[in-house]
């Protein structure tokens, strides 16, 4: 029997060794199929680490580059709204320039608009003058020239009269196209 056990203990010895060969093979093709995918793991994360960094370096230029646009952006749009600022100044000020102005317009207007009536009552007042006024002015220290302009002046259709007598001396008057000589008698 122990012959049996030792022949059954090298039986489980030798299915032993088999399968310890069998596990250490299956452990070194596990071995080597995991340092496969760490290698690869590792290529590919090198791979994905350096396109990162030039990512990264892209992403950070381009982000430099941002900043400094939006540094100019911000300096331009300091320079504009002072510009909008001058420009809102300016035109208020326009505005308040146009507003005196009109209201010096309709203030001339206004006067316009009066002198307008002032001088249609004033031309009104004229005709009525020019009906009463003497046609005929005489020189105030010549008696015969003052009744002459007596006689002219009180003439009853004198608008009418189309010649006048034109003085020349004491007593010589030119009448149309006759030179008459005219005295005042009583």
């Amino acid at each position: 029997m122990l012959k049996k056990r030792l022949a059954e203990s090298e039986n489980i010895r030798g299915l032993q060794k088999d399968e310890i060969a069998e596990y250490e093979r299956r452990r070194i093709a596990t071995e080597a199929e995991y340092e496969r995918r760490r290698v690869a793991t590792e290529a590919e994360y090198e791979r994905n680490r350096v396109q990162f960094k030039k990512e990264n370096d892209a992403l950070a230029a381009e982000n430099q580059s941002l900043r400094l646009d939006i540094q100019r952006l911000m300096e331009d749009k300091g320079r504009i709204q002072s510009e909008l600022d001058q420009a809102t100044d300016y035109i208020i000020t326009m505005e308040e320039k146009v507003y005196k102005s009109n209201k010096i317009s309709l203030e001339l207007l206004k006067q316009l608009k009066d002198a307008e009536v002032e001088i249609g009552s004033l031309q009104q007042y004229i005709i009525d003058l020019k009906q009463r006024i003497a046609v005929y002015i005489p020189m105030k220290d010549d008696a015969v020239d003052k009744k002459l302009a007596e006689y002219i002046n009180n003439y009853p259709e004198r608008s009418k009269l189309k010649i006048m007598f034109m003085r020349e001396s004491d007593g010589v008057y030119q009448f149309g196209s006759k030179r008459v000589a005219v005295k005042v008698e009583k």
